[in-house]
């Protein structure tokens, strides 16, 4: 038996329902699809982003640093791999 998804109403100023409406008419599918759709992609972008903050907070700029900046521009050497 599958899951049933949950039902929530969801209220939004008249400016932007009929906005969405517009968008989702556009788009070929219906407000609820499209609104489920658009909640998905900001929580996949918010999600994203914050993989990327966190891979951020973890960075040792002093050996991106030493990297980027060899003299004569030298390639990367064997050890200037990230662990």
């Amino acid at each position: 038996m599958g899951t049933r998804a949950a039902v929530d109403p969801l209220r939004l100023p008249h400016a932007s329902k009929a906005c969405s409406e517009e968008l989702a008419e556009h788009d070929g599918a219906g407000l609820n699809p499209f609104s489920a759709m658009a909640v998905a992609d900001k929580v996949s972008a918010m999600t994203t982003a914050r993989v990327f903050q966190e891979r951020r907070n973890r960075v040792d700029w002093n050996a991106f640093d030493r990297i980027m900046f060899r003299k004569d521009g030298a390639p990367p050497r064997h050890g200037d791999e990230v662990p």
